[in-house]
């Protein structure tokens, strides 16, 4: 396996701009969908009962990534130092807006699973950078010093990522929390045929991943799938056993799940292709895969959990 990620390094991942355009537009519509059974007092009961708001802020900012550092050290003598890296680099990312309408979904604590969002994604201007460079320098370090080449110090645009979230977070949510309540009988009509229909746009922002990388997706991801597999898993399983060990009703339970394992690798792969963060002469090809089959994979594993949950009423 060792050998073959080794291979993997120096390849290419071709994300085309509009590909990524319609991706956008796909989640800012599913966002909207998820909005319009939202209202205010929703995030009201949030703040009236903190705990499982805390619990999973330190689930998505502390405990993934230290769970990330254990599997990498595990896993240290099958995989490559950049995948390695790529892992890490996931695990920093802030909560994937998806999570959002997987909650929802799976009739888990949707408000929760918002602020949740919100606040991972406001924090990761300062979150990720640390964390990769936290548990990256630790890696590096104590690990495997032949990563130190991939250990960049990461300038995120403060501007960039609060357009990025306003856009893809914010003005659905705002429209949709509006027409909710200015035009209910709209918003009944509209809610269950998007709900439905948001599991084909899933199938669609799949297809557009990897339409102009089928033929590396087949040669390689046997073995980039087993770890994703296993990295996503231990996300989860982190959310999951962290609220039941805190004894938080079963829907906070599902939606910490959810938002520990549903993490934005599209931040990922935006930091992995700005060439002030990452140069082009840096060999990265295991981090570029792992990030970009991580999206791919949560949604499968996400919505997977989520249609199972949907058939079960919370205790």
């Amino acid at each position: 396996m060792y050998e073959q990620l080794k291979n993997l390094d120096d390849v290419r991942i071709n994300f085309s701009a509009a590909g990524m355009h319609v991706i956008n537009i796909i989640l800012a519509f599913v966002m909207f969908g998820v909005a319009l059974g939202i209202r205010l007092e929703m995030f009201k009961r949030v703040l009236q009962h903190p705990k499982s708001f805390i619990l999973g802020a330190c689930s998505q900012a502390i405990a993934l990534p230290a769970i990330t550092f254990l599997l990498v050290i595990l896993l240290n003598r099958w995989i490559t130092p950049m995948v390695a890296m790529g892992m890490i680099l996931v695990a920093a990312c802030p909560g994937g807006n998806i999570s959002n309408f997987m909650s929802h979904f799976s009739k888990a604590n949707t408000e929760l699973a918002i602020s949740l969002t919100a606040l991972s994604t406001a924090i990761s201007t300062f979150i990720t950078p640390f964390n990769f460079a936290f548990w990256g320098g630790l890696y590096v370090n104590f690990v495997n010093r032949h990563a130190s080449a991939a250990l960049q110090e990461l300038h995120i645009d403060t501007f960039q990522m609060f357009e990025t979230v306003f856009i893809l977070l914010g003005i659905p949510l705002i429209l949709g929390m509006l027409t909710a309540k200015y035009l209910p009988k709209i918003a009944n009509v509209l809610k269950k045929p998007l709900q439905y229909f948001s599991l084909v746009f899933f199938l669609a922002m799949i297809v557009l991943a990897f339409g102009n990388n089928f033929d590396l997706f087949i040669k390689y991801i046997f073995f980039v799938f087993i770890i994703v597999l296993i990295h996503n898993g231990a996300g989860l399983g982190t959310g999951y056993t962290l609220a039941s060990l805190f004894k938080l009703p079963e829907i906070d339970r599902r939606t910490l799940t959810i938002e520990t394992g549903i993490h934005n690798s599209g931040l990922g792969l935006a930091l992995l292709f700005n060439p002030k963060i990452f140069p082009p002469t840096l060999a990265i090809g295991g981090m570029l895969f792992v990030t970009a089959w991580w999206g791919i994979w949560h949604i499968v594993s996400g919505m997977s959990l989520s249609l199972y949950w949907a058939r079960k009423k919370p205790k």
